[in-house]
């Protein structure tokens, strides 16, 4: 999987320092008892934790938080398929995805996607698909 870039905080702090679950949240648009759920449903995602269960995200974590997000809220995919796509070691999964009009097809300079990543893009093109037509409908 890419690496993506950790997302811009404006709190002065160095790129890489620690940040609170408070922090995090705020910078990402996420409820802090979303984020704490997350760490159950995700066990890559370990953030530190101090005395009295204060929890500390590295910039890793935050990178990570960010991709759940991305998978779960953006593209579609379902707790237990975003936890398997990133256990994959994320074949198939764009940095920056980009809208097609048909099924996702890999980049030519990616390695093919195996059956089930490819299950989960098609699964997460056709919920995007949906959730735009509901839409339009309830705009009508």
């Amino acid at each position: 999987m890419t690496q993506a870039s950790a997302p811009t905080f404006t709190d002065g702090k160095d790129a890489e320092a620690l940040r609170t679950i408070g922090e995090v949240a705020k910078a990402l648009g996420i409820r802090q008892h979303v984020l704490r759920y997350w760490e159950e449903q995700f066990p890559m995602l370990k953030p530190l934790k101090r005395s009295g269960g204060r929890r500390y995200y590295r910039a890793e974590d935050v990178r990570l938080v960010d991709t759940i997000d991305r998978l779960v809220h953006k593209e579609g995919y379902t707790l237990k398929g975003a936890k398997m796509a990133l256990q994959s070691g994320g074949k198939g999964l764009a940095a920056d995805p980009q809208p097609t009009a048909g099924m996702p097809q890999p980049a030519a300079s990616t390695p093919p996607l195996s059956a089930m990543s490819a299950n989960f893009a098609y699964r997460a093109r056709l919920i995007a698909l949906r959730t735009t037509l509901v839409n339009a409908l309830h705009e009508a």
